[in-house]
């Protein structure tokens, strides 16, 4: 453990990473094809940015901006985090579901005491549920052909 580490254990820190911008919490949050890689900094205005853009802009619908603040609805956390993430893969609909993904992993890393409000409102599970792929004789996953019996 190096100086840095030891004095932040000493100081009550809970593992956030020390860098410039102050202590950050990292996690990784997964949706269907999508990956995001979000950082939460304590003490910010409750501002989430995504890919370099605000969540409004980036998601464009308020039910999704809704399912990306659910963590903080939760944990009654709302305004006391900024949040900074890059997203990856997927559409909009698996970009939000990582995102949420990744902020409740990122506030049970900032506060472990959070983890059964979390666990209770299914945020730290990963939604392991993909497309199905498209099988041969088949038109889709498993819709057949259109049978004509003449």
């Amino acid at each position: 453990m190096t100086a840095l580490g030891a004095a932040n254990r000493a100081s009550g820190d809970r593992g956030g990473n020390l860098s410039a911008l102050g202590i950050r919490y990292y996690a990784t949050g997964h949706r269907k094809t999508a990956i995001a890689k979000v950082w939460l900094m304590p003490g910010g205005n409750g501002q989430i940015e995504v890919n370099n853009r605000s969540l409004s802009d980036y998601v464009r619908r308020p039910s999704l901006e809704l399912l990306v603040n659910r963590p903080f609805d939760v944990t009654e956390t709302v305004g006391q985090f900024s949040v900074k993430a890059k997203v990856q893969g997927g559409g909009i609909s698996g970009q939000a579901g990582a995102l949420r993904h990744g902020i409740a992993r990122a506030l049970l890393q900032a506060n472990p005491d959070l983890r059964a409000n979390l666990r209770q409102a299914g945020l730290l599970t990963r939604d392991s549920r993909v497309k199905e792929r498209k099988k041969y004789g088949r038109k889709r996953a498993r819709r057949g052909f259109q049978f004509s019996k003449r």
